[in-house]
């Protein structure tokens, strides 16, 4: 009997659109990504009063959003997976490995999630990491069938660590919607993707997807571009985003949020979002 995972989806995507703030930075072992996330009490307690729909975080961080009262808090995304690409000196083995490799989702039903992420990197010259990233992929689509949890997987096309270190984003739009199309194929119920250089591009990324998706942020950006990118990215058919250092490395994540609830929910330019950032 397969289990229906409508109504974990419904946690996330309210009126047809979800704003996750990812928060699970801690397990790419890169100190950048740290800056902003060192008290997570008082990170999570931020994020949960600005209310966005989900927060993303990994295991060992949940219970600081599971563990509060609130009847209308965001809902739980869980990161079951982590990996090496991340670092600004290329490793010389290259991994990606599930936290719990016997029971990859036993977590996240522990902590009542609504969704759980799993990576699945292409990177230059690294066969083996993809070749883990399906194995993982596949275990967990397994997993997630038999106990309807919804599956998010995160295709990545990195650009050669020569290029830019730390295996920085690849935008080209004929890989990023290939990539998709695999995740699409192995039974992804959310896709978390990478913006194509050109916005007006990533209706083919939709296409590809058919499964709602949400547009990855990467690294920090001025807002006010951050902004106008995600309501093209909207009107491409995205239904949402999945942001993290745009929103808690800065200085105001409450205005960022709620600047791009707007976006999402309410169709709001980006020009207006820029005003109700500014206002809050």
């Amino acid at each position: 009997m397969r289990i229906s995972q409508k109504a974990r989806m419904n946690r996330m995507f309210t009126n047809g659109g979800c704003l996750d703030v990812a928060v699970d930075h801690g397990v790419c072992n890169e100190p950048s990504f740290m800056v902003g996330l060192e008290n997570m009490e008082g990170v999570m307690d931020t994020l949960i009063r600005a209310k966005p729909d989900a927060i993303q975080c990994a295991y060992g961080q949940a219970d600081l959003l599971q563990n509060r009262p609130e009847k209308d808090k965001p809902a739980l995304v869980m990161r079951i997976d982590m990996g090496n690409p991340y670092n600004a000196a290329r490793h010389r083995v290259m991994w990606s490995m599930l936290q719990n490799h016997e029971e990859p989702i036993i977590g996240a039903l522990e902590k009542d999630a609504a969704a759980v992420v799993v990576n699945l990197f292409m990177l230059p010259d690294e066969p083996e990491l993809f070749r883990q990233c399906i194995e993982n992929i596949s275990k967990v689509r397994a997993a997630c069938e038999k106990y309807g949890m919804p599956l998010m997987i995160e295709p990545l096309v990195m650009l050669p660590n020569e290029i830019r270190g730390g295996y920085q984003v690849d935008g080209d739009a004929e890989k990023i919607v290939t990539l998709v199309r695999l995740a699409s194929e192995m039974g992804a119920d959310i896709i978390k993707a990478d913006p194509t250089d050109d916005p007006e591009e990533f209706h083919r990324v939709i296409e590809a997807a058919r499964v709602p998706v949400l547009v990855r942020g990467g690294g920090k950006e001025d807002l006010r571009i951050v902004l106008e990118k995600s309501a093209k990215l909207m009107a491409q058919g995205a239904k949402g985003m999945v942001y993290g250092r745009n929103i808690y490395q800065h200085d105001n994540p409450r205005a960022v949020v709620a600047a791009l609830m707007a976006i999402i929910h309410e169709g709001a330019s980006g020009g207006h979002a820029w005003e109700i950032y500014n206002s809050v």
